[in-house]
């Protein structure tokens, strides 16, 4: 975080401070704005999400992991330079996701776990409102799942994932409903095609939430949590349904729609990649579980998926293909959270883009591109790359940097 960067989010707290009585004319301007999205953008719908048509075709996911909030302006940062501590705090983080969802205008916002740090969060419930508020006023839809310390201040795992599904504007749901299942968080949202499209009424685009849990509860595994065989069942039949759905008239396709997979703690997997195969930078080991679960075997299985998104590791900001899929880490975002000085805090934003017609109609999806943000000066956009498309299964780009 430089010097810019502390004076943009000095002035900004004035703006959260009176946002957080009243919602002025210019927030409901700016609010109708990133809903409208301008020609190409999304919207949502009474039960779900929906490409529109214009004439981009995109729907765009701003990924937040790792805020590690706390006590708001009382709560100091980690890991920056010592002449910016006397005035960064968790506020700083939340001048950072408004500064994003600025730029980026997306139409989903998805909070990847470790989203408030429970050991210095006084009351968990005023945490998690303070950490969510910029995508609660600004009125966009936002999905969240938990890490290993959301449940570390004053409510236990389902207390907090009970809290956030009670929040405005959310989309996150605390399990399926008659399922037996691990966890809390494991959800599904669907895509649907461009209103008047001949795929209006099927999911484009599949996106699948778990929780990962936190620590193991087995006495003779150490580490962390992992994904158990309840919450693989449920994504195997949720999947084959919505492939299925997909592949069946009327309107038939004949392959399944593309997926996208979030939860916090990387996969052992992640493991798998060095400075020649991936886009990004791998500064610290990789912090799963110590033992496989078969997580991303059934993923395979699966075949719909096209890439994974997790947090944890802040200092990791790395994409990677393996045996066809996409593992992506977002980088760390929060200043409570531990990271590196001078290592801007950064975002990973992901868009999804439709085939068109000759004759001009919206199809289903063509491609996903990824790229990141940084807190810096210029908010710069680094590592952009293709992670699937029909044609081409990921392909990198020149690293580049734009304002």
């Amino acid at each position: 975080m430089d010097s810019f960067s502390l004076l943009f989010s000095s002035l900004l707290l004035l703006i959260l401070a009176a946002a957080a009585a009243d919602v002025s004319v210019d927030s409901r301007e700016e609010r109708s704005a990133l809903q409208r999205r301008g020609e190409g953008g999304a919207a949502a719908t009474p039960g779900g999400l929906r490409f529109s048509g214009g004439r981009r075709g995109e729907f765009k996911i701003l990924q937040v992991a790792d805020m590690h909030y706390a006590d708001g302006r009382s709560t100091g940062c980690l890991d920056v330079f010592p002449n910016q501590t006397a005035t960064c705090s968790d506020l700083n983080t939340t001048a950072f996701v408004y500064r994003v969802i600025r730029a980026e205008r997306p139409d989903l916002v998805v909070f990847t776990g470790d989203n408030i740090f429970g050991f210095d969060a006084t009351d968990a419930a005023k945490s998690l409102d303070m950490a969510f508020a910029p995508a609660v006023t600004l009125e966009l839809p936002w999905a969240a799942v938990l890490g290993n310390h959301d449940q570390e201040s004053t409510l236990s795992r389902e207390g907090v994932m009970r809290h956030i599904v009670r929040m405005r504007h959310t989309l996150s749901r605390l399990n399926p409903d008659g399922t037996d299942i691990d966890g809390f968080g494991n959800y599904n949202l669907e895509v649907y095609g461009s209103e008047g499209s001949s795929l209006a009424n099927k999911s484009v685009l599949n996106l699948y939430f778990l929780d990962s849990g936190d620590y193991s509860t087995v006495p003779s595994i150490p580490g962390y949590g992992w994904i158990k065989p309840s919450q693989q069942l449920w994504f195997e039949r949720t999947s084959s349904r919505l492939q299925k759905e997909y592949m069946s008239k009327p309107e038939a396709q004949k392959n399944a729609a593309p997926g996208l997979v979030y939860f916090h703690i990387p996969l052992p997997e992640y493991s798998s990649f060095d400075a020649s195969n991936f886009t990004g930078v791998r500064q610290e080991g990789i912090s799963s579980a110590s033992i496989n679960s078969g997580f991303f075997a059934t993923m395979v299985e699966a075949g719909d998926v096209k890439a994974v998104f997790t947090g944890h590791d802040h200092l990791n900001d790395f994409c990677g293909k393996l045996t066809g899929i996409q593992l992506c880490y977002a980088g760390g975002f929060g200043y409570h959270a531990y990271g590196k000085a001078g290592w801007s805090r950064r975002a990973r934003v992901v868009s999804a883009y439709l085939e068109k017609t000759v004759d001009g109609e919206w199809q289903g999806v063509k491609s996903i591109k990824t790229w990141k943000r940084l807190d810096d000066q210029n908010l710069s956009t680094i590592d952009s790359q293709v992670l699937w498309s029909k044609g081409n299964n990921g392909r990198r780009r020149k690293r580049s940097t734009k304002n």
